[in-house]
């Protein structure tokens, strides 16, 4: 027993004097080393939201681009993504292999409402930072009760009520027919809609169609919500159902006024497979350059992404904007990682992240920066609407910021 004493003091003895001959904190940070940090993701590779799987493979390229140029602060990027089908319980499974497993020091771009949701707690429970989701469900600017869960994008909420202000403007005796998405995705943007109708503009919504993200087909909705005598639809699909809509819509010869939510404004995954003429005169909120807009074509931030994409993602599509969520993304987190210097403990990720000042994205909007502070988790909060001419979007009217409540 004396022996066993004698060698475990040893042992103590010895693993004190280790970790007294380590940099502090070099060896006790998660997921951190002297020459790398670990990020973990999730993306629907597969699945009914695979067409946004072109995020996760985008980001890998830029991650690639900033480990060629040496890295951040002399460490590279260990990006660890895993396919997780747009599945909420598969993104719990993922994420509890990256935290628990593989260790990493921050979740990145997680995309979508449900699985977020499912994973929502256990990453604040976990403190592991979970940043710049992909989803802009308003949740996630809770700084209080999730101090470990920051979004990106616009919120839905407040691009709900960016939809409601112009239907009331010019659409004053408007019948309105929605379809959307039964779950907290959908249900997010319904409610900043109908908000920014107030009660009592709710009866212009003459009928509501939901639908469930493993159905096959929405059209009996489509031709419900026509035969309810709607003028104005608003259409909360993610891409798959945004085709089928607009198909749909165009087919049997509905021609209301039609809102499309953001998430499904893509050109590649969207507009072109739903027909350019079945999608002519959409109107939508964009927080970001077009990147099929010839307006842009000698702007620096959009030839460095097409340069970028050319070298490090050459399969993947120059009319795809998810292509440049992705880069536009990969540079905030890259920012965040400079940020914290060499201080990469988990609470100095999300103290940084929670102190981005006036940062403006290559490929957003003019006048558009992302801004955090410890009480604000919502980087983007500006806006503008613009209409589908048959090739590209035109914006139109005043850039909308939910600061100001316009």
């Amino acid at each position: 027993m004396r022996g066993t004493r004698q060698l475990l003091a040893l042992v103590l003895a010895l693993g004190v004097a280790g970790l007294a001959a380590v940099p502090a904190g070099a060896q006790t940070v998660v997921g951190v080393t002297a020459t790398e940090i670990k990020i973990g993701n999730t993306n629907p590779y597969s699945g009914p939201a695979s067409a946004y799987g072109t995020i996760g493979k985008v980001i890998g390229a830029y991650f690639k681009k900033v480990n060629d140029e040496g890295g951040v602060n002399g460490r590279k990027i260990n990006y660890i993504t895993y396919d997780d089908g747009y599945s909420p319980p598969k993104t719990v499974e993922m994420v509890r292999k990256l935290v628990e497993q593989d260790q990493v020091a921050a979740l990145f771009q997680t995309l979508g409402t449900p699985p977020n949701s499912a994973i929502h707690k256990y990453m604040n429970q976990q403190k592991v930072p979970h940043l710049f989701v992909a989803t802009g469900a308003t949740k996630w600017n809770d700084p209080q009760n999730f101090p470990w869960t920051m979004g990106f994008q616009p919120n839905y909420q407040t691009e709900g009520r960016v939809y409601a202000a112009h239907v009331l403007k010019n659409h004053p005796g408007a019948k309105i027919g929605i379809l959307y998405q039964n779950d907290d995705y959908g249900k997010d943007y319904l409610k900043g809609f109908e908000d920014g109708l107030g009660e009592a503009n709710k009866k212009m919504i003459v009928l509501k169609q939901s639908y469930e993200v493993t159905d096959p087909t929405i059209d009996s909705q489509i031709v419900n919500l026509k035969n309810s005598g709607a003028n104005v639809f608003f259409n909360i699909t993610i891409p798959k159902f945004a085709v089928q809509a607009i198909k749909k819509v165009h087919d049997i010869g509905w021609k209301p006024t039609h809102y499309l939510n953001n998430v499904s404004s893509s050109l590649a995954t969207v507009l072109k497979p739903a027909g350019l003429e079945a999608s002519k005169d959409l109107i939508t909120a964009l927080y970001m350059k077009e990147v099929t807009d010839p307006q842009w074509r000698n702007d620096k931030g959009f030839t460095d992404w097409v340069a970028f994409m050319k070298k490090y993602y050459p399969e993947g599509a120059l009319d795809d904007q998810s292509n440049a969520y992705g880069y536009n993304v990969a540079i905030l987190m890259t920012q965040v990682l400079k940020q914290c210097g060499n201080d990469l403990s988990r609470e100095n990720i999300m103290r940084q992240a929670a102190n981005v000042k006036n940062l403006e994205l290559p490929l957003l909007l003019p006048g558009i920066k992302v801004n955090t502070s410890p009480t604000d988790f919502a980087p983007i909060e500006q806006e503008q609407l613009a209409k589908f001419n048959g090739e590209k979007w035109d914006l139109f009217g005043e850039l909308f910021d939910a600061f100001r409540k316009n």
